[in-house]
């Protein structure tokens, strides 16, 4: 059941009041890093002076990055998302956190398992919240794996309502471009046996075709080929979105396979192959500009570990990444004037 308009209002008021105000950094008056986590993750909103008092701070997407930008002055918040409807509650098991100080309505809460566009419109909702209480004017968007499309949806969303936000640059981390393999299989584009008998590619396949299955509709349903390529496919409404704006892709391809194999299955990071997170496929007037670069990791500190390896070996947590992360932001006012297609 839906809460009254009054405690909505209400809710939002007392938010706004008990809200830290970060210290900006002068020489960059207005201006923030905003980190978005991707499909299925739950994520709790985070200032630079606030975030979650028991296990990882903003969450096993959000933590490692946040602590490396807020630990070279950048002003850092957290989207927040949950898999679901409605705001962000606290999480046990796998990338537990707590005892979070602030927690935002739903309609600025990202639902990492809605469709793209949808979640993309609380996330412009959010930003939108950022600007009209803590005066952020310029966004750096930091985004992990479908984060990346729901920040590019978000953009879409803020240029139609003339937004006074300037979205500076984005950067994508195992984002699904050209869509995820496991999706391409979950609706019936990509056939198990392009797994070339690799267990672990195996039983993700089937796993996200039980979720898909499950959810009906969402993000799951959305992040394949079928989708997001093609004429009439999603990339291509989104043409003239990124026109002036520097876009950064990271990629992660830790699993390989040996002799021919699908491109759109090998490599990959566990999720999302090489080709779809450095958007191989995807046209200039789509992405007008874009850096690449890969490296030899997994999707996720939560691939990793179902892989039995170290969290440094994850995008989300490997000190290179990062490294890579701040190089984008610290050279996006430039971007545009160097070469295209770097690495890519």
């Amino acid at each position: 059941m839906r809460s009254p308009l009054w405690l909505v209002v209400l809710v939002g008021v007392l938010v706004t009041a008990f809200l830290p105000v970060p210290t900006v950094r002068a020489d960059v008056p207005g201006r923030a890093v905003v980190i978005v986590s991707g499909g299925d993750a739950v994520s709790p909103f985070t200032t630079p002076d606030a975030a979650c008092a028991t296990g990882l701070a903003a969450g096993n997407t959000d933590t490692g990055l946040r602590e490396d930008l807020l630990s070279g002055n950048e002003i850092v918040y957290t989207s927040p998302a949950m898999a679901g409807r409605g705001p962000v509650v606290e999480q046990g098991g796998f990338g537990a956190f707590g005892d979070c100080p602030i927690t935002l309505p739903e309609n600025m809460t990202v639902d990492s398992t809605a469709s793209i566009d949808l979640a993309g419109e609380h996330l412009a909702r959010f930003v939108t919240y950022l600007h009209d209480t803590l005066d952020v004017g310029e966004v750096d968007f930091v985004a992990h794996s479908m984060g990346g499309l729901y920040s590019r949806s978000a953009i879409r969303v803020l240029q139609g309502i003339a937004s006074p936000v300037r979205i500076r640059s984005l950067t994508t981390i195992g984002t699904p471009w050209e869509g995820s393999f496991l999706s391409d299989y979950a609706n019936g584009i990509t056939p198990l046996s392009d797994c070339l008998g690799d267990a672990f590619c195996e039983k993700s396949m089937q796993v996200m075709k039980d979720e898909v299955t499950r959810l009906m509709s969402g993000s799951g349903r959305e992040v394949n080929q079928g989708y997001l390529m093609g004429a009439t496919g999603w990339n291509d409404a989104q043409a003239g979105v990124l026109d002036d704006i520097p876009v950064v892709l990271i990629g992660g391809a830790r699993f390989t396979h040996a002799g021919a194999a699908n491109p759109m299955v090998w490599p990959n990071d566990g999720i999302v192959t090489r080709t779809s997170a450095l958007a191989t496929d995807v046209g200039d007037r789509v992405l007008p500009h874009r850096r690449c670069l890969a490296f030899d990791d997994t999707h996720s500190i939560f691939i990793a570990d179902a892989a039995g390896l170290p969290w440094t070996d994850a995008l989300t947590w490997d000190p290179r990444v990062f490294d890579a992360v701040r190089g984008a932001i610290d050279t996006a006012d430039t971007e545009l004037s160097r070469p295209n297609r770097v690495g890519c």
